[in-house]
């Protein structure tokens, strides 16, 4: 047992060893990338037409004046020190405006993934309890139709049938904007329950269903597809048939056998979903006016606010390598054949 966790240790030390570098390689690429790419952040804050004296008093006030080097060098000092610094635009801590931004998409991408699971796994087991029928077929192209629907498409036509012809969901934001929110936390439900305000909650969930039944409908078919597939795969093993020689009922054999192993490829799935939510959600919140940090990064992009870039992608890039790095401590845990 000892020995086991040594080697759990030993297997954990070593993946966080190489995040360093993988977040030193995310950060040189982003400050390489921002400053080759064309336009110039003087002129989306002056304008084209600020004379010369007024471009070059901003470039150095904002550091643009100095060589790249020397701007690469105390960018990545800045790095080291959690110090982001303020943005181009408004001058604010950019730490400030991720933290009043993340948790609108955490709160979005919790309740997404909830509602994946909640729809997949239903479909997964019924295409396989009536395998090669009709149910089968069904649950399998609902599966591969909500995975190749581009997630800002899906959301316009969410937004189309369920706000502008039904008038069942508001279009967009996530709170009225005729109410102060409330701020405890950050995130709008939590706040509600945490301020005993029920019409806070009310209209808090009232603007999160939409994009987040949207989104969690988009995902679904990844969680009903790996279910399907690792659990048939599970139910024709060795020790299932073994199981069922011994006079086992089906349904224990696939509660308490089938489903448990077929849940580690599903974990990894998990994460790897997070990650690819973190990619896809820049257009998906867009589309639905969510103030969340894939929105923030929009509005900064284009108004080539190189310090909300750089803090936003060295931010996400962070969650994204620990959750990675959690779900592969979790795996090796629960799994045993896996070697570390």
């Amino acid at each position: 047992m000892s020995r086991n966790l040594n080697k759990l240790l030993n297997y954990s030390l070593l993946k966080i060893s190489t995040i360093p570098l993988m977040l030193w390689i995310i950060s040189t690429l982003v400050f390489i990338l921002l400053r080759v790419a064309p336009g110039d952040p003087v002129d989306a804050i002056l304008g084209s037409g600020a004379n010369e004296a007024s471009r070059e008093i901003l470039r150095d006030k904002l550091g643009l004046s100095n060589s790249l080097i020397s701007q690469y060098f105390s960018y990545i000092n800045n790095i080291l020190h959690l110090n982001f610094g303020e943005s181009l635009s408004t001058q604010e801590p950019v730490l400030n405006i991720i933290l009043k931004s993340l948790p609108a998409s955490l709160e979005l991408g919790i309740c997404s993934i909830f509602f994946a699971i909640l729809i997949g796994f239903p479909l997964g087991f019924l295409g396989l309890k009536y395998k090669g029928k009709k149910e089968d077929y069904i649950s399998r192209i609902i599966g591969i139709s909500s995975y190749a629907i581009p997630p800002f498409w899906g959301a316009m036509l969410a937004q189309l049938i369920f706000s502008v012809n039904f008038r069942i969901f508001p279009i967009g934001g996530r709170f009225p904007i005729i109410h102060s929110q409330p701020q405890i936390t950050g995130f709008l439900v939590i706040d509600s329950l945490l301020d005993n305000n029920f019409l806070y909650l009310r209209e808090s969930l009232y603007h999160l269903a939409l994009p987040s039944l949207t989104l969690g409908f988009l995902l679904s078919g990844i969680f009903s597809r790996s279910l399907r597939i690792n659990l048939d795969k599970t139910i024709k093993s060795d020790y299932v048939n073994a199981a069922i020689s011994r006079g086992i009922t089906k349904r224990k054999i696939i509660l308490n056998h089938a489903l448990p192993n077929s849940l580690l490829p599903i974990i990894t799935i998990s994460g790897l979903t997070i990650a690819s939510l973190a990619g896809g959600a820049l257009l998906f919140e867009v589309t639905f006016s969510w103030p969340g940090i894939a929105l923030r990064l929009h509005e900064a992009i284009s108004q080539r606010d190189y310090t909300v870039v750089q803090g936003i992608v060295i931010i996400t890039s962070i969650l994204i390598v620990s959750l990675n790095l959690f779900v592969d401590i979790i795996i090796a845990l629960l799994d045993p054949r896996i070697e570390y």
